[in-house]
């Protein structure tokens, strides 16, 4: 229906510290139109400013997660200007894949369905991955003659080494979630129907830890992953110094002295 919301933004009931992002096009398996990918960067942007959420649940509505750009709307684009037909890439993707990376709290994809192309680089720019039993992945660039985007040259490269990443992307061969698995690429493969709660699990699980220090881990993996030790060396010791004035690492250290479990606020 016209009116539908192209992105849900909803809050978990059993805690409201986490949020759960929807792509809401389930009809054309939540392929990337316009009206999608505008929707899905404000959405980020404004979970980004939201003082009170502590863990973000990306995933699609019906059977997908999401299968890249939605290649009708490509075509009319294409038909009507070539030279900017791909201007969503620098307008869209590119500002989402750093929207999710640079949220300050964990993201985890809930994959509940096929996975492809830019769809897959979204949910490799997410922290963790929980996939269902039997799905469906594909790089897909290469098979309407385009190189990858999204960030999924660096980001499925660091997630399955460059061998393997050079492999997916070049033969355009699908892979299943019990590949993906196998290859670190998600954390757990769990039946359809299990997915959101556990998805949901985890992210609860995540609330309830030192959310300052995991956005200082999300930012260190990324660095380290392209930058020469010695600058690695530093920024560690920069990211320490800022989390040693947090209200989470005084009291944990309280706790732990004290022999109790140690109690999370995020400050």
């Amino acid at each position: 229906m016209p009116d539908t919301p192209a992105v849900l933004v909803e809050r978990d009931d059993a805690d409201n510290a986490v949020a759960r992002l929807v792509l809401n096009r389930p009809a054309r398996y939540n392929a990337l139109t316009a009206e999608l990918r505008t929707a899905l960067l404000a959405a980020l942007r404004g979970l980004g400013g939201a003082t009170d959420v502590r863990a973000l649940v990306i995933t699609g509505a019906g059977k997908a997660f999401c299968v890249g750009q939605d290649l009708g709307e490509h075509a009319e684009a294409l038909r009507a200007d070539p030279a900017s037909a791909l201007d969503t890439v620098t307008e869209h993707y590119n500002p989402i894949v750093l929207a999710i990376a640079d949220l300050p709290f964990p993201v985890v994809a809930a994959i509940n369905g096929p996975c492809a192309g830019a769809g897959l680089g979204f949910a490799l720019a997410c922290d963790l991955r929980i996939a269902a039993a039997g799905l469906k992945f594909s790089t897909a660039f290469v098979g309407i003659g385009l190189t990858a985007d999204s960030g999924l040259s660096a980001s499925l490269a660091h997630a399955v080494g460059a061998p393997r990443a050079l492999e997916l992307l070049l033969l355009n061969e699908s892979f299943t979630a019990e590949d993906a698995a196998s290859w670190g690429l998600v954390r757990a493969v769990v039946p359809a129907e299990a997915l959101l709660p556990a998805a949901l699990e985890l992210a609860r699980r995540l609330a309830a830890g030192p959310t300052k220090a995991y956005a200082e881990v999300k930012r260190a993996v990324r660095f380290g992953a392209v930058a020469p030790l010695p600058e690695v060396l530093a920024a560690e010791a920069a990211a320490q110094a800022r989390l040693a004035g947090t209200e989470d690492h005084a009291g944990a250290v309280a706790d732990f002295l004290a022999k109790r479990r140690p109690s999370f606020r995020g400050k």
